[in-house]
This record gives structure tokens, sequence and C-alpha cells, in this order.
């Protein structure tokens, strides 16, 4: 479990294609990080396989490249990393799980007053549990949805810590993001299609 507070920015340092995934080799500024432990790379959550020194290998798995953008990724891109949530820690973002529900795609990004805001489409298994003033994470960043522009398209606000903190200062018009939809409308939604399926064979 994450809470979408990005700690770090990495960067990807080896790409090595494995039994129809990729392994990733990531820079981090940790030397602490255990074999077996969960990180999230831009909000996808993944497991370490190997340390060296302040580097870490994670396996991305044949099922998880065509619901991600790892596929495309080259050496040197940067990827925004939080480790997971300890007991006890504050929660100041929300509860993520490191589940890349959808890729969406940036539509626009323009400057107003101290932040960002960025339009950003949506893939239907996001959208349909996605509200105004609700919670998103992008690229495993805790955001809140500013407004439903379209069904489908929402806009978030970045703050100016934000845009220095994570990689989501770099986002330009085109670019792919990971979504991850707010945990609680997902549950939401899963109970009202039980409910209505129970309704239908009644």
């Amino acid at each position: 479990m994450f809470t979408g507070l990005i700690e770090a920015v990495g960067r990807i340092e080896a790409l090595e294609p494995r039994d129809g995934g990729v392994a990733m080799t990531i820079s981090s500024p940790w030397t602490d990080l255990a074999v077996g432990e969960s990180i999230a790379v831009d909000g996808a959550c993944l497991t370490v396989e190997r340390t060296e020194g302040t580097r870490f290998t994670v396996k991305v798995v044949a099922t998880s490249l065509p619901r991600t953008t790892f596929g495309t990724r080259v050496v040197g891109d940067a990827v925004n990393l939080e480790r997971a949530l300890k007991v006890g820690d504050r929660l100041g973002g929300h509860w993520v799980q490191g589940h890349v529900d959808g890729v969406g795609t940036v539509r626009s990004v323009m400057r107003r007053d101290d932040a960002v805001l960025v339009d950003i489409a949506l893939p239907e298994e996001v959208a349909t549990v996605t509200i105004p003033l609700g919670s998103i994470a992008v690229d495993g960043v805790s955001l809140t949805v500013n407004a439903v522009l379209e069904p489908a398209v929402v806009q978030v606000s970045i703050i100016p810590h934000t845009l220095v903190h994570t990689t989501l200062g770099r986002l330009e018009a085109g670019a792919r993001v990971h979504l991850e939809g707010d945990l609680v409308g997902k549950y939401l939604k899963g109970m009202a299609t039980a409910w209505n399926g129970a309704e239908v064979r009644r």
C-alpha cells in the first residue's frame, strides 16, 4: 500500500528483456532497500529483485507490459519512486495500491498563476470511478480531480512543490501516464455492478 506522495525521482539505468517481460535497473537515493521489498515505480507496485549500492532491479512481467508504459521506456528516463507505507506513517495523500488501472493521454498542459493545469484523457475503467474533487494517481502521484471536463477527460492542478519533486513537471501534450482510480470508487463500482447483476437474475 502507498500514499501517492513521491519520495524520490530515480532514473532507469538498464533495461533487459527477460522471459517476455523486462528487468529494469533504477538508480535511487536509498542504500537500505531489501530484496523482496515492494516499491512503486511511476505508480506501479513492483518487487525488488536485486540491489547494488543505490541501484535496484525490478521485473515487469509480460502481462503488465500492455497495461503500462514500461514497454516503451528507454535508459535515462526519470521515474517517480515511493516505498511502501509503514504502519504508523502519516497518510498525507490517499490510499494507493500500486495497481495501474490504465494508461491516460495528456491533452494539454497550461500554467495558471502558481499552478499548472493538466487535462488528461482517461480510459473507461478509470473514468467510471472518477468524480470531481475525488482522488486519482497519475504516474504514482496523489492528485485531486480539479474538474471533469468531459465524461472521460479530467483536469488536475499541480502545485509548485509537485512540479519540482516529481516527473509531472516534465509533462507535455501527448504524453502517456499511468493512472490508478480511486480505491473507494472502484469498490463502489464493483458493489453496484454485483447488485445490478443480482437484480437482473431475480
